[in-house]
């Protein structure tokens, strides 16, 4: 009995094998998969040949007819000049001489500090003045000059403003004055380079109307060319600057800031 279910099974299996052989062999599986298996050549791409860049002809531009008789326009670049800024003297700056700086000794330095101090002292009191020796951050690199702030409190703005400052030869150098910083930063720069200013120079300034400073210039390398008759020099310059600061005085009131 076993055996017979047995037999009938293992019939009934071939049979249901031998239909779905036929089946497959119908749908052609077996072929789309041989085909799927094994690589197909791509066909090779067509490479287009490289045409050479022909040069542009510059001069056969089209032009309007409305403008055909002006002449052509030059694109060239051209440096632009700051305008407001009067400079009396070829500027000698360059970047590569910030590795070649010069510091000015402290004997030199101290000279030209008492220098301007005697100068100082020669000018017109009602006016208020300081003493400003100048130091490497000033001239050179960063170009940014710090004022007293006990000055700054007491006789300037208390917002930030524009301030001139006139040379000895009354050329006249527009500055930023930055009042919480209580020092000049945009338009400095400029000023220290036209006047060639170098480390250890002292410079008094003049406060001669409420944003403008007169400034006197000492150098400190001035020192070997009069150290003979330093005396008599010192003398000479007060008495300059008292009369050039008395001319002004007449002309402005000086006011106090509160």
């Amino acid at each position: 009995m076993v055996v017979s279910k047995v037999a009938a099974y293992e019939e009934s299996r071939m049979k249901r094998l031998e239909e779905n052989k036929k089946r497959l062999e119908e749908l052609n599986l077996k072929k789309l998969a041989q085909a799927l298996s094994s690589p197909k050549s791509s066909p090779m791409k067509r490479v287009k040949p490289k045409i050479p860049r022909q040069p542009v002809d510059l001069s056969a531009v089209r032009r309007s007819s409305r403008v055909a008789d002006r002449p052509p326009t030059s694109y060239k670049e051209e440096p632009i000049v700051p305008l407001g800024r009067r400079s009396h003297r070829p500027n000698s700056y360059n970047r590569r001489n910030l590795a070649n700086r010069v510091y000015a000794s402290d004997e030199d330095r101290a000279y030209a500090i008492d220098r301007a101090e005697a100068l100082q002292s020669g000018l017109e009191s009602s006016f208020p003045s300081f003493v400003k020796p100048m130091l490497q951050s000033h001239v050179t690199g960063g170009f940014w000059l710090g004022l007293p702030i006990h000055f700054c409190e007491k006789h300037l703005p208390n917002h930030d403003e524009f301030i001139a400052l006139l040379d000895e030869d009354d050329n006249e150098s527009p500055t930023k004055y930055l009042a919480d910083k209580r020092g000049l930063s945009a338009g400095w720069r400029g000023f220290a380079i036209d006047h060639e200013l170098v480390d250890g120079d002292a410079l008094v300034f003049h406060l001669i109307e409420p944003t403008m400073f007169k400034v006197y210039i000492i150098r400190v390398n001035d020192k070997d060319e009069d150290s003979d008759e330093a005396p008599n020099v010192t003398e000479l310059e007060v008495s300059t600057k008292r009369t050039r600061a008395s001319e002004y005085s007449k002309n402005f009131k000086f006011f106090t800031v509160t």
